[in-house]
């Protein structure tokens, strides 16, 4: 038995927990998803075509990357 790295719970193998170890893959690829969406958007070379709901939306998330820092 082993103590899980992610949920520090007692794991019954010598290993993580697979859903531990899945739900921490996905919350780090949302974190690199959020930090390269404007940049694959070009969000600041054309904006003009991006409709308000849209801008609304990049802002929000490019102001929870600038508060993670």
């Amino acid at each position: 038995m082993k103590i899980c790295s992610v949920c520090h719970k007692i794991s019954g193998s010598d290993q993580d927990h697979l859903d531990c170890i899945q739900k921490l893959r996905i919350e780090l690829e949302d974190g690199e998803f959020k930090s390269k969406i404007t940049e694959q958007l070009e969000l600041s070379k054309n904006s003009e075509n991006l409709g308000v709901e849209v801008k609304a939306i990049l802002e929000h998330l490019s102001r929870e990357k600038d508060d993670d820092k």
